[in-house]
């Protein structure tokens, strides 16, 4: 598997983890960026573990699992 197919891999499986623990977090994609809504808290674990394995991320890799997250347009 190339790097890119493991890093793609790797922020799904981030990005899932943290929508089943009851994450809120919402992404907004238009022209190519990508920022997050966050309009209902999360629950404890879901913001506990934003923080441990997200949020430290480097930016490029960070963006990589917010696109998997639920987007605004998708309520």
């Amino acid at each position: 598997m190339e790097e890119h197919d493991m890093q793609t891999t790797r922020s799904k499986e981030l990005a899932d983890e943290y929508l089943r623990l009851g994450g809120k977090r919402l992404a907004k994609i238009d022209d190519n960026i990508v920022k997050i809504r966050h309009w209902e808290d999360d629950t404890p674990e879901a913001e506990a573990f934003w923080q441990k394995n997200i949020e430290p991320l480097d930016e490029r890799r960070r963006v990589e699992v917010e696109t998997h997250l639920p987007t605004i347009n998708d309520r």
